[in-house]
């Protein structure tokens, strides 16, 4: 029977591939018609699309070789921007006030120098992390809009360990300077971005994927944990000996036999946002200004666009550009409907990008159900009884969803390789 995986995305990838390095057995059910998860991609016309934003940056040496040899990568410098209020500011803003009108610029300054001093451990959460780290202007005006846009979530909603790196904190004297001037010195958690030449960014996977038996269509609708049997939306079923998963969290809880009742309390507790894309590809090769930018204007439902075009040309037809838009959503509330997503997004961004809607040549719009995974107060004690219940039934539960971690593409990698070498063991 071997080993069985539940989905083809970097983390099932990852698995499968370590595994059959060893001469494991391995097959892995993708419950879509193509393999890559998030990590996928689809082609409109000649323009392709990621599923939302994707770039490596990973540091491990092995990984690192990995992608290259499947696919070679244009190496971008990490310089996004941010839009607010008509102005664009070099990312992260509060180290580039520079555009502002004076006035404005004041008010953060001020804030921010009278801002408290807590001590890290004492804070309650991210609303109370921000202002120590910003003050009460810009914290307002800035990242507590962003949270809810891009978390779902109010700011005094999350908790603060997801952080680490992320967030810039900078001196008063690092404030002042960019207020003064927009800094040239990159203060982003890395010094580059880097995304395939050629075939999306799933290609980073290609040599991983190559020789991986992946049934397509195979969606699990239940799993028998004591006798070790998957069934299938098809009416098929499939032993294993070893199941690794790459379920979200709160749907595996749904579909094991007998679940527990706490199980399925805390699973369905468990906060994420779900997410439109709005792509377009556009006549012009010029459209595109920016790698990518994050957006604080509360009437603009999109909260960060990247172009395609300008991380690969390979993404774009000869003479052409383009541009993908995410907009998120807590799973908790009501989803917008698609038309209202679109026109908004559409709207605004002709107004920021100065494009009309004669130039656009592809305009679509998809829907994520898992988008990112949302750090609430509650997360890792909801998040601990999920994972403890399912290593007590020998299932082992990887990836971004799996685990219910804050991923990057390498982590997830990784998160594959110590799960083969644990069966293995």
């Amino acid at each position: 029977m071997g080993t069985k995986i539940i989905g083809s995305g970097i983390a099932g990838i990852s698995a499968g591939y370590h595994l059959n390095q060893q001469g494991d057995e391995v097959e892995i059910f993708e419950q879509d018609s193509d393999w890559g998860g998030l990590c996928a991609n689809f082609t409109i016309n000649g323009f392709r699309f990621d599923k939302f934003v994707h770039f490596t940056f990973a540091n491990d040496e092995y990984i690192k070789s990995i992608f290259e040899n499947s696919s070679p990568t244009h190496s971008h410098p990490s310089v996004s921007y941010n839009f607010y209020k008509g102005y664009w500011l070099k990312h992260p803003a509060q180290n580039n006030l520079a555009q502002l009108p004076l006035a404005e610029k004041i008010k953060i300054i001020l804030d921010f120098a009278k801002r408290k001093n807590i001590p890290f451990e004492k804070l309650e959460n991210y609303e109370q992390w921000l202002l120590v780290q910003y003050g009460k202007y810009f914290s307002e005006n800035f990242p507590m809009i962003y949270t809810k846009k891009y978390w779902g979530l109010e700011a005094n909603e999350l908790e603060t360990k997801w952080i680490g790196k992320r967030m810039h904190s900078p001196s008063l004297k690092e404030v002042i300077k960019g207020a003064i001037k927009t800094q040239e010195e990159n203060f982003y958690y890395t010094n580059y971005m880097k995304y395939p030449k050629v075939g999306g960014f799933r290609s980073i996977l290609n040599d991983c994927r190559k020789n991986l038996d992946i049934k397509f269509n195979k969606k699990v609708i239940k799993i028998n944990p004591i006798d070790k049997i998957l069934y299938f939306s098809d009416d098929t079923t499939s032993n294993y000996d070893n199941l690794i998963s790459t379920i979200p969290l709160p749907k595996i809880a749904k579909i094991i036999d007998n679940c527990p009742e706490n199980v399925k309390e805390a699973a369905n507790n468990l906060h994420h946002t779900s997410g439109y894309m709005v792509s377009l590809g556009f006549n012009r090769a010029d459209i595109a200004k920016h790698l990518w930018f994050y957006i604080y204007d509360k009437d603009i439902l999109a909260s960060r666009v990247y172009s395609p075009s300008l991380k690969s040309k390979d993404n774009v037809p000869n003479g052409c550009s383009s541009l993908q838009a995410e907009i998120f959503f807590d799973n908790k509330d009501e989803m917008p409907d698609k038309e209202t997503v679109l026109k908004n997004t559409v709207e605004k961004l002709s107004q920021i990008c100065n494009f009309n809607e004669e130039e656009i040549i592809v305009k679509d719009i998809r829907f994520e159900k898992y988008a990112n995974v949302t750090f609430d107060k509650n997360i890792y004690q909801n998040r601990q009884i999920v994972l403890d219940y399912l290593k007590e039934i020998n299932i082992n539960s990887i990836g971004r969803f799996g685990k219910w971690e804050y991923m990057w593409t390498h982590q997830a990698f990784q998160d594959g390789i110590n799960i083969a070498k644990a069966i293995l063991k």
